[in-house]
């Protein structure tokens, strides 16, 4: 069995972080484990507050994993302290895993800022050229880019700037257009569109986390980067399309559908 990693922060209502990462490795059939970098306060209406995790606990963590158990790809998520993300970088670097995913998460959807701006600095300049792909929605790539983005041409424009700090590919997510969901890979030399349709409903909560776990799961079980993006995609799609109306706000996404449809447990 594959051997996957994540680290990130962990969510206390379950649909966004470590626990949909880790529910996402489980629905792709692979072994995830975890480093949890800060403990949110959150839910479906939103982040009430985030308790970071020590450097040195961090490192712990990381040294735990690969002191003992070969790890087949690796996803960077809520990393919000320069001296998290330098910790991270210290350790990928000494271990150096073949796969690095990074989701750059800077502001969830309620508003709330889970990246100060010296670690966006940072993130730029020392975590994204391990990365050999980042997973910006567009929020997220007009903090790094500095730039409005709204039309396809400027998420190409932007994809191009974002390749140019160093990450090995970029899959600018397209989710926050009001029109058709399409998401462009970007590997430096030219652009690959993955459209799907706009699903209407409120319940998004952990998006861009499962879609992250996604593609790091179907790298590890040996699919190409263009086969782990469209799979990736697939598997997104159907859990919006089922997802919870669980709580007051945006509900979770539904990691299991797929299984538990098969498993006759539901129709």
């Amino acid at each position: 069995m594959k051997k996957v990693l994540t680290i990130a922060g962990s969510d206390c209502s379950g649909g966004a972080g470590i626990q949909a990462d880790l529910k996402t490795f489980s629905a792709h059939g692979v072994y995830g484990m975890s480093v949890i970098t800060a403990v949110t306060a959150q839910n479906t209406q939103g982040v009430l507050a985030v308790q970071d995790i020590s450097r040195d606990v961090i490192a712990k963590q990381i040294e735990a994993i690969f002191d003992d158990i070969e790890v087949d790809g690796v996803k960077v998520g809520m990393v919000s302290q320069v001296q998290t993300i330098e910790v991270i970088v210290e350790q990928l670097r000494n271990y150096a895993p073949q796969t690095i995913i990074v989701d750059p998460v800077m502001v969830s959807k309620s508003g709330y800022h889970l990246l100060n701006p010296e670690a966006e600095v940072t993130l730029i300049k020392e975590l994204l050229p391990l990365a050999m792909l980042v997973t910006p929605n567009i929020p997220e790539a007009e903090v790094m880019t500095k730039m409005s983005i709204s039309t396809l041409e400027q998420m190409e424009e932007a994809s191009k700037i974002i390749y140019q700090m160093g990450a090995k590919n970029v899959l600018l997510k397209g989710g926050h257009r009001e029109d058709a969901a399409i998401d462009i890979l970007y590997d430096g030399q030219e652009f690959r569109y993955f459209s799907s349709a706009r699903i209407a409903t409120k319940n998004t909560h952990g998006t861009g986390c499962t879609l992250s776990s996604a593609i790091t799961a179907n790298l590890a079980l040996g699919y190409s980067l263009n086969e782990a993006v469209s799979l990736a995609k697939e598997y997104i799609t159907i859990a919006i399309q089922h997802s919870l109306s669980i709580g007051k706000g945006a509900g979770p996404t539904h990691h299991f559908y797929t299984l538990y449809k098969k498993a006759g447990l539901i129709e």
